[in-house]
């Protein structure tokens, strides 16, 4: 099993948990990152450091998030890897908690 990023991630991005993986596989994109399902070792470091809480195991993701499974997949094989923590999204405060963001993924 792998972890997967959901949606609050999107406009927010805050990459606390890039800081704490072992096997760096995050992927970033403009406004999103994901976790690369093959990379992933399942270690489960990253879920608590998450503060948008956008991060899941992938048996245990919700019901009306199961389509970010393969959002993930699909997109760490086409976005940069990215290893350090950056500074989140300028607006990451006023979007965190919003939901039905998907329609604001930046790809």
């Amino acid at each position: 099993m792998a972890f997967v990023v959901g949606e609050n991630c999107i406009k927010c991005k805050y990459t606390d948990c890039v800081e704490v993986c072992p096997v760096d596989c995050f992927y970033e994109g403009p406004n999103f990152l994901v976790i690369h399902p093959d990379e992933c070792i399942d270690c489960a470091l990253c879920e608590p450091e998450c503060p948008a809480n956008a991060i899941f195991s992938e048996d245990e993701v919700p019901d009306d998030q199961q389509d970010f499974i393969e959002l993930n997949a699909v997109l760490a094989d086409v976005w940069d890897n990215i290893t350090e923590k950056k500074d989140p999204l300028p607006d990451a405060a006023e979007w965190d908690g919003v939901k039905g963001k998907l329609d604001q993924l930046e790809r």
